[in-house]
């Protein structure tokens, strides 16, 4: 039984016919999706395409307009559910006037961490990252990249079920990128279930399975080599054109 085949009891997201509007435009447009436990899902669109409005709603921090979303089997918007996920958004929610470790501190405390458990989670997380010796400096004299990486050690302190990364590589060195996604595929071995957003070609081929997103509709959903056999092609980059232009075609 193959990962997108499995139950939904064994389902870590199910949304099911989802609609987002904001005024008159309509962002996302009946999309429906499951994504098993232990999966590594890349969203792969431009910017514009609903990517980032899609991993909102999975999280609850937006809501839909139409259609519902279960987070392991409960549905969504739920607040008890913030614990069992990690959220990294594009944009660093990060505190200029305090150092890395601060930082780290204040989002670990939220997640209910604290004393040796918290310090060993702080001292893991930014080892990930590369940030051991960057985390008592001023998180304001931080570079971009360095700010990315504060962003994801966050985002993984408190071990969730479920880590969704909105573009999490903008920024980070090739070297240190190959670590990142290395680690991803570590923790999936380990039953975390990961999202990523991206628009890298050649991090989109590093997913278990690909939804590719476009004018805020699915216009495939399989692995990396299957959307390729799909649309004929020998890249993903040109399977989104070649599938983005027949559905364009057809609409």
């Amino acid at each position: 039984m193959t990962k997108a085949t499995e139950t939904s009891a064994d389902s870590a997201i199910i949304a099911q016919h989802i609609v987002r509007r904001f005024g008159d435009r309509t962002v996302l447009d009946d999309i429906s999706l499951t994504v098993p436990r232990g999966e590594l899902f890349g969203l792969l669109g431009p910017s514009g395409s609903g990517k980032t409005t899609l991993i909102k709603l999975i999280t609850g921090i937006d809501r839909a307009d139409a259609g519902n979303i279960q987070l392991f089997g409960e549905p969504m918007p739920q607040l008890k559910m913030l614990q069992t996920f990690g959220y990294m958004a594009q944009s660093d929610a990060l505190y200029q006037e305090l150092t890395g470790k601060e930082n780290m501190a204040f989002y670990g405390s939220l997640y209910g961490l604290k004393g040796k458990v918290l310090a060993d989670r702080m001292q893991s997380a930014a080892s990930l990252v590369n940030l051991t010796d960057h985390l008592d400096k001023q998180t304001s004299a931080y570079s971009g990249g360095m700010k990315r990486r504060l962003s994801l050690a966050i985002a993984l302190l408190h071990e969730p079920q479920l880590l969704v990364l909105d573009e999490p590589t903008v920024g980070i060195d090739p070297v240190l990128r190959k670590t990142i996604w290395n680690e991803l595929r570590t923790l999936t071995e380990k039953g975390v279930t990961i999202i990523v957003t991206t628009h890298v070609m050649d991090e989109a081929e590093k997913c278990d399975r690909l939804g590719l997103i476009r004018d805020g509709k699915l216009i495939a959903v399989d692995t990396p080599v299957a959307i390729m056999v799909q649309a004929g092609v020998h890249t993903i980059e040109e399977a989104f054109i070649s599938l983005g232009s027949e559905r364009s075609e057809h609409s």
